[in-house]
């Protein structure tokens, strides 16, 4: 037998070939057919249903363990994730806060600044540092002093109208009294009709008084209380309060008036220090002063309508002489002032 097959060689691989060949011209055909007919894409499917459950089963162990490990892994992440969210949280929250806060004080120093475009021609805004607890005082501290150029007497307003005046001024900080505070005056007028008069305080910081109308005064509930501007204090035309209450006693010659302050005295953070404007001086005020002599020196003055500089100084030339004799009359008081 080895012999044999040993013996035509050439027969094997010629049978060789030609199963080769038509295996290969086979599956040619298939794979035409195939592209075709999609013969073999059906029978796929149907082998891959049934292959599907022994493909679970395989699978099965591999995927409960992912699962497992993920569950654990996620349930981790997310506790700490929690955690950081909550802190997150928290923290925003506080910003929040803040933020609303600095816009709040925005928009007062804001209504500061606008209230007071026209009144003042300097301002500094200063916080409020300590409140004064004494129940008979409405006094408060505020960081603004000398070394701002803050002056007793100065007025303060905040956004809605009059806070009160500097009482006391250190190098560093200043103490301001209220409106409100019973030692506290401010000239005053009704806004309709320009009555004036004087509002005091009360020792409450939601009401103030106006103690000095008759009881025939036209005020009534609602009217706007603002500054006369009398007394060079505070700039006139700036609110007050508005008449909360009025009571009118036929026995009593003066009518109870009460006002409820503009300003937010309980609530007020920061207040605004104004330098008010000075007040022109009239020329004429001016002519009387330098001269003494009343009429001598009023004649020259509407004289000098057109170069009133000029004029002004030549009257002052002209006193001179008066003043001369009336030096001397002094000069001999002395000695008489020496006879005793």
């Amino acid at each position: 037998m080895v012999a044999f097959r040993n013996s035509d060689p050439s027969g094997r691989t010629s049978g060789l070939l030609l199963r080769c060949v038509l295996y290969s011209l086979l599956a040619l055909g298939l794979i035409i057919v195939d592209k075709r007919y999609d013969h073999l894409g059906k029978i796929r499917r149907w082998l891959s249903i049934v292959a599907y459950p022994v493909q679970v089963a395989v699978e099965s162990p591999f995927a409960g363990w992912h699962w497992f490990r993920e569950s654990v892994t996620t349930r981790d992440a997310l506790r700490e994730d929690n955690v950081r969210l909550q802190a997150d949280l928290r923290l925003a929250q506080f910003k929040l806060q803040r933020y609303e806060a600095l816009e709040s004080e925005t928009q007062r120093l804001r209504a500061l600044r606008a209230n007071t475009a026209d009144v003042a021609s300097r301002f500094v805004i200063g916080d409020i540092m300590d409140l004064d607890l004494d129940a008979f005082r409405e006094r408060v501290l505020v960081d603004k002093g000398a070394h701002d150029g803050v002056f007793v007497g100065q007025a303060v307003l905040d956004a809605g109208g009059v806070f009160g005046q500097v009482a006391r001024v250190e190098q560093l900080t200043s103490e301001v009294i209220l409106v409100s505070d019973p030692a506290h005056a401010i000239p005053v007028q009704i806004n309709r009709n320009g009555l004036r008069t004087i509002a005091v305080g009360t020792g409450d910081t939601s009401r103030l008084k106006l103690p000095y109308l008759p009881t025939s005064a036209d005020v009534v509930v609602g009217d706007l209380v603002v500054t006369s501007g009398l007394g060079g204090g505070f700039p006139a035309g700036y609110p007050v309060g508005t008449v909360s209450a009025v009571k009118r006693d036929p026995s009593q010659s003066l009518a109870d008036v009460d006002v409820r302050p503009a300003a937010a005295l309980d609530r007020s953070r920061e207040l605004m220090l104004v330098w008010l404007p000075p007040s022109p001086v009239l020329p004429t005020a001016a002519a009387p002063a330098t001269g003494g002599a009343g009429p001598a020196n009023a004649a020259p003055a509407p004289a000098g309508k057109a170069a009133a500089p000029g004029k002004a100084a030549a009257p002052p030339a002209a006193a001179k002489p008066a003043k001369a004799p009336a030096a001397k009359p002094a000069a001999a008081k002395p000695p008489a002032g020496h006879t005793p």
